[in-house]
C-alpha cells in the first residue's frame, strides 16, 4: 500500500490497466485452452467415446500437448502461396477477439477498481467496430493460400459475416433503445434491478436474433459452412500448419468466448445476480463480493459457451441458400420490426 502512494494519480492508473489487461488476456487463452477440451469430451459423450483421456487426468492436460505439438510442428509454407498476406491472415483473425474483451464488465468493483478495462460510453460501437475486422483474416487467408478450396471458404465466411452481422446490429439497437445508453457498464447495471429486468425477458425476439447470428458470426454449427470439411476439405485453412493454424483455431475459440461473454453482458445480467444481495455493484470494503461477482460472470459465460458447444454435435449444417435466406429474409425484417415495436411501446408508456 506504502508503494501505491507513493505513485502519481496517472501511475496508478496506468498499473492497474496493465494489472488488469493481464489477469483478462490470461483468463481468455485459459478459457480457450480448455473449451477445446470441452468440446472434445462432450462429442466423445454424445458419441459414445472416451475423448481425451491420456495426458493428465482425465486428459485434462491435453490442451498443453496440444500447444506443445503446434510449437513443434513444422512450419511449412507452400511455394504457391501469397506469402505475406499468407503470414498476415493468423494474426487479423486473432486479434479483434482480444481487442473486444477490452470493454466487457467482467465484474462490478474490487476495492476502487472497476472490473473492466475500458469503460465506454460507446461500448457497442466500439465492439462491433472491431468485431466486423475479424472477417478480413479470413477472407485474406482464403486469397493468400491462391487454391480454391480456401478462396471458397473466404467468400463463402465475407457474405455470411456481412449477412449476419447486420442482423445481430439491428437485435442489440432494440437493447440500447430500452436501457437508452450505449455504456455496457449502465446495461448490467439496468439489469441488476431483477430478475424481470434482465433483458432476455424484455427482448426474447431480439435474444433469439442475437443467438443465431452468434453462431454465424464465429462460424460455429450449424453455420460452419466457410470451413465445411465435408465440401471444402476444411476451408480457407487448408494450407496452413504449426502455429498459424493454431492461431485460426484459437481465434475461433476466442470469438466463441467474446461473444458469449457479451451475450451474458446483453442479455443475462452481466455480473449480477438479483440474489443474496450481489445485485448492487461492490463497495471499496467489499472485497468478497466484488470476487463473487466475478465468479458470476464467468459461470454464466461458460454456461453459454457450453451451450455452443453442444449445439455442435447435435444439429446438421445449414445450406448456403438456406443460411442467406435466414439472414436476409427473416432475421433482419423481424430485427427491423422489433425495433419498431420496441420503439412504440417505448413512446406510448413515455406519454
Amino acid at each position: 500500500m506504502a508503494f501505491l502512494n507513493q505513485l502519481t494519480d496517472t501511475e496508478r492508473f496506468l498499473l492497474f490497466s496493465v494489472v488488469k489487461i493481464i489477469g483478462v488476456f490470461s483468463v481468455l487463452m485459459f478459457v480457450v485452452a480448455y473449451a477445446v477440451w470441452v468440446e472434445r469430451k462432450v462429442s466423445a459423450a454424445i458419441q459414445d467415446r472416451r475423448g481425451p483421456n491420456r495426458f493428465g487426468p482425465f486428459g485434462l492436460l491435453q490442451p498443453l500437448a496440444d500447444a506443445i505439438k503446434s510449437m513443434l510442428k513444422e512450419d511449412f509454407t507452400p511455394a504457391h502461396v501469397r506469402k505475406v498476406y499468407f503470414w498476415l491472415a493468423p494474426a487479423i483473425v486473432m486479434i479483434p477477439s482480444i481487442l473486444v474483451v477490452a470493454i466487457i464488465p467482467f465484474g462490478s468493483y474490487l476495492g476502487h477498481q472497476k472490473m473492466v478495462i475500458s469503460d465506454l460510453n460507446v461500448g457497442v460501437l466500439y465492439t462491433f467496430g472491431i468485431v466486423s475486422l475479424g472477417v478480413y483474416g479470413i477472407v485474406l487467408a482464403g486469397y493468400a493460400a491462391n487454391s480454391k478450396y480456401p478462396f471458397l471458404g473466404g467468400v463463402r465466411s465475407s457474405a455470411q459475416l456481412i449477412s449476419y452481422e447486420i442482423a445481430m446490429g439491428l437485435s442489440v439497437v432494440a437493447v440500447f433503445l430500452l436501457v437508452g445508453d450505449l455504456n455496457l457498464t449502465n446495461v448490467v447495471l439496468y439489469q441488476a434491478q431483477g430478475f424481470g429486468h434482465w433483458i432476455i425477458f424484455r427482448q426474447p425476439l431480439g435474444f433469439v436474433i442475437f443467438l443465431v447470428a452468434m453462431f454465424a458470426e464465429t462460424n460455429r454449427t450449424p453455420f460452419d459452412l466457410p470451413e465445411a470439411e465435408q465440401e471444402l476439405a476444411g476451408g480457407y485453412n487448408v494450407e496452413y500448419s504449426s502455429m498459424k493454424f493454431a492461431l485460426f483455431f484459437m481465434g475461433e475459440y476466442a470469438n466463441m468466448t467474446c461473444a458469449a461473454a457479451l451475450m451474458v453482458t446483453l442479455f443475462f445480467g452481466g455480473w449480477s445476480l438479483p440474489l443474496a444481495g450481489l445485485d448492487q455493484p461492490a463497495a471499496p470494503d467489499q472485497i468478497w463480493i466484488g470476487l463473487a461477482h466475478i465468479g458470476i460472470f464467468l459461470a454464466k459465460m461458460v454456461a453459454v459457451l457450453f451451450m455452443v458447444i453442444w449445439v455442435r454435435w447435435m444439429w446438421p449444417r445449414f445450406r448456403y441458400d438456406q443460411l442467406m435466406d435466414l439472414g436476409w429474409r427473416r432475421f433482419i425484417p423481424l430485427a427491423l420490426a422489433n425495433i419498431l415495436i420496441t420503439a412504440v411501446i417505448l413512446w406510448a408508456t413515455a406519454a
